[in-house]
């Protein structure tokens, strides 16, 4: 079974995510706005990865200064979905 889950994101340069899990692995991330080649980069190296795994590496990047970033966003997106907090599903 496969759900798709749209998450709003804080603090980055990136608005939004949008991600698929199914049978427990990553499909179909896609960032809105940011630095396209290097989130596109992202999304295809988590492609099929398991969720949780893509959630352990991705969480606590940080972006220069800020206390966050795009991967950190996507990391926080898949805890939620995981855990069955809300995020958006399409």
């Amino acid at each position: 079974m496969q759900r798709t889950y749209h998450s709003r994101n804080e603090g980055t340069c990136s608005s939004a995510v949008t991600f698929a899990i199914a049978d427990g692995r990553l499909t179909g991330v896609r960032f809105e706005g940011g630095c396209d080649g290097n989130l596109q980069g992202i999304a295809s190296l988590v492609e099929g990865m398991e969720a949780e795994e893509a959630r352990r590496k991705l969480a606590g990047i940080r972006c220069g200064g800020k206390p966050t970033s795009c991967p950190d966003q996507l990391a926080r997106a898949i805890e939620r979905a995981l855990d069955g907090r809300e995020v958006g599903r399409g």
